[in-house]
């Protein structure tokens, strides 16, 4: 089993920036992609970013250039950097990771609020 928590989300206003963290617990050793979705109010969910073990990284085409997702694997923790940040960029924004025999976990999500 593997347990994320997320942390670091808040209300910001329109072109600042947020760093939200997942961090991971339990058996991590076997986590290979990690990455972050956002599901905003009346809106599709959208794969944000993702990483893998190795640092391979690809990112949405709406935050191309303004968010950097990163993992520290020997503090089982990833970041995703959000700079620039604009109204649509508000959502709950979930942490997952790829297990290669359990799929999917999940953390709870944090809200991030961009204000105009």
């Amino acid at each position: 089993q593997v347990q994320l928590v997320e942390s670091g989300g808040g209300l910001v206003q329109a072109g600042g920036s947020l760093r939200v963290s997942c961090a991971a617990s339990g058996s991590t050793a076997s986590i290979n992609a990690m990455g972050w979705y956002r599901l905003g109010t009346g809106k599709q969910r959208e794969l944000v970013a993702s990483i893998t073990r190795g640092g391979t990284t690809n990112y949405a085409d709406s935050v191309k250039g303004r968010f950097s997702i990163s993992r520290d694997n020997a503090k089982n923790t990833m970041y995703l950097q959000m700079n620039s940040l604009q109204p649509e960029d508000t959502a709950v924004y979930y942490c997952y990771a790829t297990h290669p025999y359990h799929g999917n976990y999940w953390g709870q999500g944090t809200q991030v609020t961009v204000s105009s």
